[in-house]
Formats: C-alpha cells, sequence, structure tokens
C-alpha cells in the first residue's frame, strides 16, 4: 500500500522495506510506515484538491531524463489526461530545452509551456528554444508565460480523472527572475486558485 504514485515509488519502497527487515524492524511495522509515507517534498506529491476529480502533482524533474520518468509513470497510472506544466531553467544548458519539449510533448496528452526560473535569461527566449524540441509532435499545447496563470489556466481547465504535473520547481519555494527572486510556493498558488474556484 505505497500512496505515492509512479513505479519508483514502489522501488524505493521495496528497498526502504528491505533496508528496514535486515536492521530487525518487524514486517508489519514496515508495511505500516510505508501506507503512512508522504514521500519528500516537492518528489511526486500530490497537493490538496478539495475532493476534485483530478490530480495535481508537484515534481521536480527539470532535465530531460527526469522529465520522461515522471511523465512515464503517471501514463502508467493514469486514467485520464496527463497535463504537463513545465518550463526550463535560464542560464543553464540550453541544449537541453528542445529536448526537454520534445520529451514532454511525445509522452504528455497535453503540455502547458511556461517560465521555470529564467534568471538573467528572457522568459520568452527560453520557451522559444522550448518550442523548437516540439515542433512535428501533434500533442497539443499552451503557453503562458507567467507561472501562476499557467497554473490556474492548467487547474481551470482541468477534466475528469486528469493528472496536472507541475515540473521543475518541486520543493522550491522561490522563483528566480530577471527583476530578482520571488516568494514562489506552488502548494500556496495551488490553493490561492482553487479556493477562488470554491
Amino acid at each position: 500500500n505505497c500512496p505515492i504514485p509512479g513505479r519508483f515509488s514502489v522501488y524505493n519502497s521495496l528497498c526502504a522495506a528491505s533496508c528496514a527487515l535486515s536492521l530487525g524492524i518487524d514486517f508489519s511495522d514496515v508495511l505500516d510506515a510505508i501506507s503512512k509515507s508522504n514521500g519528500v517534498k516537492g518528489r511526486i506529491e500530490v497537493v490538496p484538491n478539495g475532493g476534485r476529480d483530478f490530480t495535481i502533482i508537484i515534481d521536480y524533474a527539470h532535465s530531460p531524463d527526469g522529465l520522461e520518468n515522471i511523465i512515464t509513470s503517471l501514463q502508467e497510472i493514469a486514467k485520464g489526461r496527463v497535463v504537463t506544466l513545465f518550463g526550463c531553467g535560464g542560464d543553464r544548458d540550453k541544449t537541453k530545452r528542445p529536448k526537454m519539449g520534445k520529451i514532454v510533448a511525445e509522452l504528455s496528452d497535453y503540455c502547458i509551456v511556461t517560465s521555470d526560473n529564467p534568471r538573467s535569461e528572457n522568459p520568452a527566449e527560453i520557451i522559444k528554444d522550448i518550442l523548437v524540441g516540439m515542433e512535428g509532435i501533434n500533442t497539443p499545447y499552451t503557453v503562458i508565460e507567467n507561472r501562476k496563470e499557467a497554473i490556474a489556466y492548467a487547474i481551470k481547465n482541468a477534466q475528469k480523472d486528469d493528472i496536472i504535473l507541475l515540473a521543475g520547481k518541486g520543493h522550491e519555494t522561490y522563483q528566480i527572475l530577471p527583476t530578482g527572486t520571488i516568494h514562489f510556493d506552488e502548494r500556496e498558488v495551488v490553493a490561492e486558485i482553487l479556493s477562488e474556484l470554491d
């Protein structure tokens, strides 16, 4: 009974259980601990959504490999669409941007391209780099540069059984913009948007 979605969560739970059992911890205590685990903040973190019929997940995936792993895992359990909201960091390896765009477009059912931590770069230029990798792939997408507005769009357009993946920020509680660093906690953003819908 691993409450954290994803195949690799099962693998991690099995590894933790093996270690605990080898240390002499009772099997029933191991099962109880795994069933109550909330995981690591910002890693496949299911965000409370007030009982709505879709799921919101925050994950730190911010590399081609990380995005491929999380989206593939979510597709294995999805009953509806996997909607991936993501961007790429500024002042970092520009060659990863089209790769990440391609992976997200190939594996997701819908994509929302937005800002991550643009740092000193123009967010629109980062998004252009991402979109190069999405060319020729028929997955529908939307571009919304402002991340808060992008999250609001994802939530307001969610369909029954959708999994909305907010990728890239994970545990971070800030966003680094060309104008400076601001407080930005996706958990708070989601809660605020959901409260406006109530």
